[in-house]
């Protein structure tokens, strides 16, 4: 499912396991894991009930920096982010920004389409391998 510039895509594990597979891909294509913020977590400190829903934000400066140069705004979208979430008929699903979209919105110049399109071939991997569909 594509949805103005997200990707979608049902995963065939609990939230947990597809959250740790993030995990494992993220580490096994040798980027960096930054933050993992548990948004279900926050709502109950807030006295708030929200079903799983956690935002995995991760990168290669490698890979973003180019990009960066080009237009440093683009700083704003990077690093990459994927949300594991669970919806209200017990689905898992995980969502993140497609790279094409992402370089479009900065008007990031075509002489980078090669890093967007690894940037995006990456993030189709790690979605599938965390989802167990791959």
């Amino acid at each position: 499912m594509a949805d103005d510039g997200l990707v979608t895509i049902h995963s065939m594990r609990s939230a947990q396991d597809t959250i740790e597979g993030v995990e494992a891909a993220v580490k096994a294509k040798g980027a960096t894991l930054f933050a993992k913020i548990d948004h279900a977590a926050g709502a109950t400190e807030a006295g708030a009930t929200l079903r799983p829903t956690t935002l995995m934000i991760f990168g290669n400066a490698p890979a973003g920096t180019p990009l960066m140069k080009s237009n440093q705004r683009i700083g704003i979208d990077l690093p990459l982010k994927m949300l594991v979430w669970k919806d209200s008929e017990g689905k898992v699903w995980l969502t993140y920004d497609d790279p094409a979209w992402i370089a479009r919105r900065h008007g990031i110049d075509a002489q980078f389409e090669p890093v967007v399109h690894a940037m995006s071939a990456t993030l189709s991997e790690i979605a599938q391998d965390a989802a167990g569909v791959g």
